[in-house]
């Protein structure tokens, strides 16, 4: 057998079901394998992409999506997709290529430190050292990525192991990493965080993508239903609980957060996305019970005096809690009619109807409101919905609701742009082997498209039946019009032309129709709907991009808390 083989045979025996990258020297004759052995190879355009492909595979299905690439700038370009994996806590693995073992350090082909490159974003580096191990080193790495706390994986492949053969009765094939077994809780740990909420007059539920990740849908759901508590979802976690559930108080989020006195994070960390658990973003005297798959985690940020640190993974202790309540108290339920509710609720219909307000404009160009509100109008109810972008997303975490879990994916913990069309990829490969009927629906901005955007000819070369809709305000945030930039002058535009300013009016559907997809440009709202309708059974089973003019001044609704928190400098 050799080298590439070996690599072949040893992810087939993991189960690995897609592997994305860019082949060239030293690994062509890797990918040429991967197929032979039965594996979907994707070909990306941009090794980025590809690994944002991979760590949505790791996502979506709990095992890892693995990405191949070349030496040296190639295994380069992956680094942001390891560091989104590992930050993000998603399996996958990263296989790179290098410079031949008898050419190190005399300034070979592409030559780079590649495993010590990608150490600080990486659970797991290893360089194999014999064909012999291969499997050994993929068999840890498909274990570490899943065991514990997600993270991406790196495996160094050196250029004369590929073809290189050893006798074949000299390989052992390591047998198939297993899921990672339940880790439950400590029992009276339990008990006390069940009392605990039982005993708060302003309890919240705060739902995370790592109950997501960890199917603990049935349980959460099991625990708002039946014990009537408030929740708001993380932006990755909404689905778990459907975001039209009647206790889904994320129209009144900040006074939530602010004013509750215990707070149960299932799978959410206390990082940026919410304001790492401090005041003024919290009551200075809230009491945090904190369910997470690692125990460091436990306490972040906020110390450990006002917190119940549960550790174990999501599915389990959620059961766990679940029992407990049913052998405290089979009948309690926190009431409906509390001044919390009644607080929470009026608070949801005043910004519910603000945002229907906006969402109800009809001005032309569109506001991001207007267009979100019809693309949320007309997509399938359980649409996959990718979205990435400045006010795209952020509007869309409140416009574009989700009822599955795992049916939603953006730039999440690591803040990552780019992201989008790489795990469209993603989940319309899996749609088309699993989940067939469902839509998978990427909403983005027009800066967000630009980091990744030929990876459309990737997305038409496959046929992946995905539904883009590029949300075109002509700049980062804010836009620039056509009319003051056909005034500036040429020579000019480097000084003239706004920081976040770019094309006005681009064309972005004509780069799908050059690959046989099909696009549309679209001005106005009535437009948005007809191509929206049409696109869904006409083109039903083709890729389409559907380019939707906005108004580069249309921003989100002022918040009273935003996501970002700032530190004041104390310079």
């Amino acid at each position: 057998m050799d080298g590439a083989r070996v690599i072949a045979e040893a992810l087939k025996a993991q189960d690995v079901e897609y592997v994305f990258g860019i082949v060239g020297f030293p690994v062509i004759e890797v990918g040429m394998a991967i197929q032979a052995a039965g594996i979907n190879y994707i070909g990306m355009r941009n090794e980025q992409a590809a690994s944002y492909a991979a760590g949505a595979i790791g996502y979506l299905t709990g095992r890892p999506g693995v990405c191949l690439v070349v030496s040296g700038p190639g295994m380069l370009n992956t680094i942001s997709g390891m560091a989104n994996a590992t930050v993000n806590c998603w399996p996958m693995i990263v296989i790179g290529g290098s410079s031949d073992v008898d050419q190190e350090s005399m300034g070979a082909f592409q030559e780079y430190p590649q495993v010590e490159s990608a150490r600080l974003c990486a659970k797991y580096t290893a360089r194999a050292s014999s064909i012999g191990q291969i499997p050994f080193y993929i068999e840890k790495a498909v274990r570490m990525s899943m065991y514990g706390r997600p993270g991406a994986c790196y495996i160094d492949i050196s250029g004369e192991m590929v073809n290189k053969t050893v006798p074949e009765e000299s390989i052992r094939i390591m047998p198939k990493v297993q899921p990672p077994p339940p880790m439950f809780a400590s029992p009276d740990l339990v008990e006390e965080a069940v009392r605990l909420l039982m005993s708060a007059k302003k309890p919240l539920i705060v739902v995370g993508k790592g109950a997501a990740y960890a199917r603990a849908e049935r349980n959460a759901r099991e625990l708002v239903n039946r014990y009537g508590f408030p929740f708001i979802p993380s932006p990755m976690g909404k689905g778990v609980v459907e975001d039209d559930h009647p206790q889904c108080v994320i129209a009144a989020r900040s006074r939530a957060l602010l004013q509750a006195d215990v707070i149960v994070l299932l799978g959410a960390r206390l990082n940026w996305i919410l304001h790492f658990g401090l005041p003024p973003r919290f009551n200075p005297d809230v009491k945090f019970i904190q369910v997470d798959i690692c125990p460091e985690e436990l306490g972040n940020n906020i110390g450990t005096e006002r917190l119940l640190g549960v550790a174990g993974d999501l599915n389990s202790v959620t059961k766990q809690m679940l029992e407990t309540f049913k052998s405290c108290s089979p009948n309690w339920q926190y009431p409906s009619d509390t001044p919390w509710w009644q607080n929470l609720r009026s608070k949801v219909s005043a910004n519910q109807k603000a945002s229907q307000e906006l969402s109800a404009d009809q001005s032309v160009p569109m506001s991001f409101y207007c267009a979100l509100d019809k693309v949320q109008k007309l997509i399938p109810r359980d649409s996959i919905i990718i979205s990435e972008g400045s006010n795209t997303m952020d509007i869309g975490r409140t416009v574009l609701l989700n009822h599955s879990p795992r049916h939603r994916l953006d730039a999440a913990t690591f803040g990552t742009m780019g992201v989008g069309l790489g795990f469209s990829i993603a989940a319309a490969l899996l749609v088309k082997d699993r989940w067939p009927g469902k839509r998978v629906v990427c909403v983005e901005g027009d800066s967000a498209f630009g980091f990744s955007g030929m990876e459309v000819e990737t997305i038409c070369r496959y046929n992946l039946p995905i539904l883009m809709i590029i949300a075109n305000n002509n700049g980062i945030g804010v836009g620039i019009d056509a009319e003051t930039f056909r005034e500036i002058e040429v020579k000019d535009r480097g000084i003239d032309i706004p920081a976040t300013g770019l094309m006005p009016d681009a064309r972005y559907e004509k780069i799908m129709e050059a690959f046989g997809g099909k696009g549309y440009f679209v001005t106005t709202p009535s437009q948005l709907e007809n191509v929206l309708q049409e696109s869904q059974t006409a083109y039903a089973d083709k890729p389409v991009v559907i380019n939707v003019a906005v108004s580069p001044q249309s921003m989100r609704k002022s918040q009273e808390f935003g996501w970002l928190t700032r530190t004041e400098s104390k310079l």
